[in-house]
């Protein structure tokens, strides 16, 4: 009794297996028919300008070395916008006035490190 209960089992396994596997096997020819201008648009979306400070007392200097002068401090939560970049150097102007005073509009530079760029989400 327990023999077929285990071979009705087993054929019921098997199709329900054929039937995922023929479904998994039109994915392709589904996903091919979507239009392939989506991803790229999606790319071209995702250039934020926006800087946003990462870390505590990070230099915001008057240019992209440790040997230029330290303008102030920023922390985190100040951002701007970027306006150029040389080697692992970020020079941002910022969007509003920083935590610890320097008026919106300033610009400097800042490490990578300690700046992250804002990323766009899509939610559908």
């Amino acid at each position: 009794m327990q023999t077929k209960l285990a071979r009705r089992a087993g054929i019921a396994l098997a199709a329900v297996a054929m039937g995922a596997t023929a479904t998994l096997a039109s994915a392709p020819t589904a996903l091919a028919s979507t239009p392939a201008q989506a991803p790229t648009a999606l790319a071209a979306k995702n250039t934020c300008p926006t800087w946003t400070v990462y870390g505590k007392g990070v230099n915001f200097r008057s240019g992209p070395s440790t040997g230029y002068r330290a303008i102030g401090q920023l922390y985190t939560g100040d951002s701007g916008t970027k306006v150029a970049s040389s080697g692992s150097w970020i020079k941002i102007r910022l969007d509003h006035r920083s935590k610890t005073g320097l008026r919106a509009g300033t610009t400097g530079w800042v490490y990578k490190t300690y700046i992250h760029q804002c990323v766009y989400m899509q939610l559908n």
